[in-house]
C-alpha cells in the first residue's frame, strides 16, 4: 500500500496557485499512480482537514533544448484540493 507521504510529493508555489489559495484551493504535485480518493485521504490525514473536492490533471512536458539536443521536461500530475471556508493548511499560511 502507498504511504500518505508518498502520495503528496510537494506543494506547487506559483502565482496561479497563490490566487487559488485565496479561494480555499490548494495545489500539490502528486504521485503518478495516485487517484482522487487516495489524494483526498492523504490530505485529510496529513493536514487534519476535510477536503470537499479534488481535481486531478496531468501536466505534459514542455519542449526544451540544451545546445544542439532537443528534449522535454518530465510529465507530472497535479491535484487541486478544495477545502471548506473555515479550514486552512497551516504550512501554506506561513504559521
Amino acid at each position: 500500500m502507498i504511504q500518505y507521504e508518498d502520495i503528496l510529493l510537494e506543494p506547487v508555489l506559483s502565482e496561479k496557485a497563490n490566487l487559488l489559495r485565496e479561494e480555499g484551493k490548494y495545489v500539490f504535485r502528486v504521485a503518478q499512480s495516485a487517484n482522487k480518493t487516495q489524494i483526498k485521504e492523504a490530505v485529510r490525514r496529513l493536514f487534519n482537514v476535510h477536503p470537499i473536492a479534488c481535481t486531478v490533471m496531468v501536466v505534459g512536458g514542455k519542449p526544451k533544448r540544451q545546445r544542439y539536443r532537443r528534449g522535454y521536461t518530465s510529465t507530472w500530475k497535479k491535484a487541486i484540493i478544495k477545502l471548506p471556508k473555515d479550514e486552512k493548511i497551516a504550512i501554506f499560511e506561513g504559521v
